[in-house]
């Protein structure tokens, strides 16, 4: 049975008498309960099909006001039951609006002609000049983007996935938009060819246009005033508010972007966010974040980044254009004034540190500090493993994942240490070690990449990486071990044996999707010959990837314990276990205290500094305790200090677990 049913007479004469109009009444279709009794000075073009108006809204202040339509122009809508439609200074066309909508003192809300709702726009992301370009879509993952954007060698691959974006393209395209149920849109200028998910709210906005606000009942998305949005995909959760511009852009799931933002040409994905500054051909993987008027991220990569006031990169040399690019990896920070000239590349977890105009490749050596001096970038490496800063980092980010949409888009794997992590670490090793044999252990400095590594840095930093590859592989180690009984080295072996194959040998961090290159490669293969051929089938494949992350992990991780430590699988006993559990614990209570001396740091006397006004030093120390707190009683140090209790309980247990095969094997 039809939802709707023709006008009656009585009901024209009624809408008639409260100033309404319409080119012919024969267009107009009503629902079964329909009442005309709210609807005023409305005029209608072409075919309308109206809902019921029943409901009453309860606003803030205390006011109520009944479902209605008042003072609008309606062409060719369809209206869901118990909405405001109030004050449409222009009019509203080719629009399907969901029930319990509120819309009010808009300008303008019209479709023209067949649109695909910003989908396929055509980002030109890490270079302006075009070349790495990504057509942004609803199920746009920043894994789907990071292969899309950097494998352009392989111009196959490249083709099928357009193909497979404008296929869904084609089928999400109309000449009729939609607003979702449960939307309020207020005070809102123009907005052409946007399509609104359920239970947005769009307030104050000046201008939408061309785009997808991708809102729904478990994650809704807010608009606030002044922001101007053009060709652009919203995702759930996203909060896009106060003067901010998007000019070609997609905004993944819980990102924020306020505060007079702009960004043009740009990719944000899952928790990004953007305050004051601005961004152009920024590829921002998960959780970037910018929080300052004078910091400008452009034609950059980066994920788990955070910039510092006045950061900056630079992709312009003034002789063929803006067309270089850089990648700083996952969980970077730029300090105050900090500046890149790009083409460069940074490692993961480094921190940089003034100006840097060498075009470095530091990716193999993580953990490290760039720091200007003399015009000149001096590495530290490994040296943010003892950081306080970079553990923080490290529980906060999952902390902060605010994504409430059951469907994720991105898949993002939050550990610290990872295959991915520790072979860069692995290659650091191996370049620290060939720069101390070529020029020898006395030098002075060593160069690397147009960087200088002071002698004393040189040795820190392989003490540094060799203690955190001993916490990583004693960690899957030990993980592999726990809760098991064993009764003979041979229960052991089997117990160490990987379930598969796959995840030996080079690991890659799609902008937050850490897995094995050998199964990305299979997965750029298949789509090269056809075999996949829908988005839905690579991000199925991506989700894999994802839920065997632990799986794969222990296949990598197992093979490195045994090139590592110089131990063959299968003559493995109780006390090579013990021997490694060892250095685990030694390298986990080393780096913790070092994390431990480096939060003590926070709470030194010069840093209390300010407090105590006018006061003695007596009163300071009050003063910044009533402030921070005391240093013992400090959160995180409280979890440091349990770290460390709680993981030599656990190496013990392990140790005392082996003692008992090597008593029955003894």
């Amino acid at each position: 049975m039809s939802r709707y049913r023709g006008i009656s007479k009585q009901e024209v004469e009624t809408l008639e008498k409260n100033g309404c109009w319409a080119d012919s009444w024969a267009n107009i279709e009503v629902a079964n309960n329909f009442t005309p009794k709210y609807i005023t000075n409305t005029k209608f073009y072409g075919k309308i099909l109206l809902g019921t108006f029943d409901k009453e809204f309860h606003l803030p202040g205390g006011l109520t006001k009944h479902a209605c339509i008042h003072n609008a122009i309606l062409h060719k809508c369809t209206i869901g039951n118990d909405v405001v439609i109030e004050n449409v200074q222009n009019y509203i066309a080719n629009y399907t609006i969901g029930d319990n909508c509120f819309i009010q003192n808009i300008d303008v809300m019209l479709v023209d002609g067949t649109s695909t709702f910003g989908n396929g726009v055509e980002v030109s992301v890490l270079n302006e000049m075009g070349g790495r370009e990504v057509h942004i879509h609803n199920k746009l993952s920043a894994h789907f983007a990071y292969i899309y954007s950097l494998y352009r060698h392989r111009p196959r691959l490249i083709e099928n996935m357009h193909t497979m974006i404008e296929r869904y393209c084609n089928k999400y395209a109309s000449d009729t938009g939609c607003v979702g149920d449960n939307c309020t849109i207020v005070n809102v200028g123009y907005i052409e060819n946007v399509k609104i998910g359920p239970d947005c709210k769009i307030v104050g906005a000046m201008s939408l246009k061309n785009g997808t606000i991708n809102s729904n009942e478990h994650a809704p998305v807010k608009i606030g005033r002044n922001v101007i949005a053009q060709d652009f995909i919203i995702s759930s959760d996203s909060r896009v508010e106060s003067g901010t511009i998007l000019k070609r852009c997609f905004v993944g799931q819980a990102c924020l972007l306020k505060q007079n933002y702009s960004a043009s040409d740009s990719l944000f994905f899952s928790n990004s966010q953007g305050i004051n500054g601005e961004a152009c051909a920024l590829f921002a993987g998960p959780f970037t974040v910018t929080h300052h008027k004078s910091t400008l991220l452009i034609a950059g990569m980066f994920s788990f980044m955070n910039a510092g006031s006045g950061s900056n990169q630079s992709n312009h040399m003034y002789k063929l254009g803006p067309i270089h690019q850089g990648i700083v990896e996952r969980g970077a920070k730029t300090t105050s004034n900090s500046y890149v000239l790009w083409p460069a590349k940074v490692g993961p977890f480094s921190l940089i540190l003034g100006r840097h105009h060498h075009h470095a490749d530091t990716s193999n050596l993580p953990f490290s500090y760039l720091i200007e001096k003399d015009n000149t970038t001096h590495l530290v490496p490994g040296v943010n493993l003892r950081s306080v800063g970079t553990i923080r980092d490290a529980k906060k980010w999952p902390e902060r994942d605010f994504r409430n949409d059951p469907v994720k888009l991105d898949y993002i794997n939050f550990n610290l240490l990872s295959p991915y992590t520790i072979q860069k670490v692995l290659a650091g090793i191996d370049i620290l070690t060939n720069l101390q044999a070529t020029a020898g252990e006395t030098s002075a400095i060593y160069t690397f990449q147009s960087c200088i590594i002071t002698n004393s840095s040189l040795k820190r930093g392989l003490k540094l990486y060799d203690m955190v590859v001993h916490k990583f592989l004693g960690n899957s180690l030990i993980k592999r071990l726990e809760h098991i009984q064993f009764k003979s080295d041979e229960e052991i072996r089997a117990r160490l044996q990987p379930q598969s194959t796959l995840g030996i040998g080079e690991w890659v961090d799609l902008s937050g999707l850490i897995a094995p290159k050998s199964e990305i490669d299979f997965l750029i293969s298949q789509i090269e010959r056809g075999e996949i051929n829908t988005l839905r089938d690579i991000d199925q494949i991506f989700s894999a990837l994802h839920s065997n992350y632990y799986t794969l992990e222990w296949t990598w991780a197992w093979h490195k314990i045994q090139e590592y430590y110089q131990i063959d699988a299968a003559s493995i006993t109780s006390s090579d276990i013990i021997e490694i559990v060892e250095k685990w614990k030694e390298a986990v209570i080393k780096l913790d205290e070092m994390i431990y001396e480096d939060a003590k740091k926070e709470f030194s006397l010069s840093f209390k500094t300010g407090f105590g006004a006018n006061g003695n030093i007596q009163e300071r120390m009050l003063d910044f305790e009533s402030v921070r707190g005391a240093f013992d009683n400090n959160e995180f140090v409280v979890t440091v200090l349990k770290h460390i209790k709680d993981k030599k309980a656990l190496g013990e247990e392990l140790i005392a677990r082996m003692k008992q095969v090597e008593r029955k094997n003894g």
